[in-house]
C-alpha cells in the first residue's frame, strides 16, 4: 500500500498529477491510496491510476484504519502538521521533504519559490524515482449533453485578491461575443450571483450562466471541449492546462512562476499583476 496526501481544491491535485502517475508507475502492483477532499472523486478519477480516495477534508487526523503502507508520501506541504498525520499510520517509510521539527531529516530541502508541479517531482526524484513533469494530461469526459466549442469566462475564486474586477470580465465577455465567441461563465453555486452580475453587464443571456449548474465533473467536461478559457489564478486554469484548451490566466498576488501554465505552450497565456503585494487591479 502506497499512502498519498494532497487534502487541498483543483489546482493543487492537478499539479500533482506527474507525482501521482510517477508513484504508480513505478509500484504498478501497489495498491494507491489518496487522501483528498471526497469532492474530488471526479478529477480523482479523470487523473487515472489512483486505486482508493480516503475521504480528508483538511489537516487533522487520517480515517486510517488499515495496515501500515509500504510508503507514505507527503505530496501537501512540508509539515510538521501533514508529516505528523502520515506518520501517525506508521509506514515503513515516509517520502516527504526535510522538516525537523516533525522529526523528518530524510528528505531534500523546501523551496519557497518553486513551481508546484516540479516541487512534488523534485521530492520524488530525490528518492530514486522518476518523474515526468509534463505528464499533466487528463482523461477526457463525455459531454453528456454540455455546450461544446464556447469560451468560458470564470470570474471567481475563493481568494477575492484573486478575482479581476467584474466589470472588466464583462467587458471582455462583450468583445468575446463581438468576435464570434458562444460566451458562458461558469463558477461554484456561491459564485452564481457574481457570474450573474457579469452576464447582465456583458448582455448575456440567463442561460449563458452556468455557475453553480454544474458539479466538478461537468465543469472539466466543459473545459475539455471548449474554445477559450479566461480566469484567475485559480482550479480552471489547471483544467485547461490538463486538456490543452487555449487559456488566459490573470495572475494576481501569485507568480505564474510558481503556479502557472507550463511556459513552453503557447496556447497557454499567463498575465502577471506583477510582484506588488495583493494587487488592485489598477492600469
Amino acid at each position: 500500500m502506497i499512502l498519498t496526501l494532497r487534502a487541498l481544491g483543483v489546482g493543487d491535485l492537478t499539479t500533482a498529477t506527474p507525482a501521482l502517475r510517477a508513484l504508480r508507475t513505478t509500484h504498478p502492483h501497489e495498491e494507491l491510496a489518496l487522501a483528498a477532499p471526497h469532492w474530488l472523486t471526479p478529477l480523482v478519477d479523470l487523473i487515472g491510476g489512483i486505486d482508493t480516495l480516503l475521504d480528508t477534508p483538511g489537516l487533522g487526523p487520517l480515517p486510517w484504519t488499515g495496515p501500515p503502507p509500504h510508503l507514505a508520501v507527503n505530496l501537501h506541504g512540508h509539515g510538521p502538521q501533514s508529516h505528523h498525520m502520515l506518520a501517525h499510520t506508521r509506514p515503513d517509510r515516509l517520502l516527504a521533504y526535510t522538516n525537523p521539527d516533525a522529526g523528518h531529516h530524510d528528505g531534500p530541502h523546501w523551496r519557497d519559490d518553486e513551481h508546484e508541479i516540479h516541487r512534488w517531482c523534485r521530492l520524488l526524484n530525490w528518492y530514486d524515482i522518476p518523474t515526468d513533469p509534463t505528464d499533466l494530461t487528463l482523461h477526457r469526459p463525455p459531454a453528456d449533453g454540455l455546450p461544446t466549442g464556447v469560451s468560458i469566462v470564470h470570474p471567481g475564486s475563493k481568494i477575492v485578491a484573486k478575482r479581476w474586477p467584474a466589470e472588466r470580465f464583462a467587458a471582455l465577455a462583450r468583445e468575446l461575443v463581438r468576435r464570434g465567441h458562444r460566451v458562458v461563465l461558469t463558477g461554484s453555486a456561491d459564485e452564481r450571483a457574481l457570474a450573474e452580475r457579469v452576464a447582465s453587464e456583458a448582455g448575456l443571456p440567463r442561460e449563458a450562466v452556468l455557475a453553480g449548474r454544474t458539479g466538478l465533473a461537468g465543469l472539466a467536461a466543459l473545459v475539455a471541449y471548449a474554445r477559450l478559457v479566461v480566469c484567475g489564478d485559480t482550479g480552471v486554469a489547471h483544467l485547461a492546462t490538463g486538456y490543452g484548451t487555449p487559456s488566459v490566466v490573470l495572475f494576481g498576488p501569485v507568480s505564474p512562476a510558481r503556479w502557472g501554465p507550463p511556459p513552453d505552450r503557447p496556447w497557454h497565456r499567463a498575465l502577471w499583476a506583477g510582484p506588488r503585494g495583493w494587487p488592485r487591479w489598477e492600469g
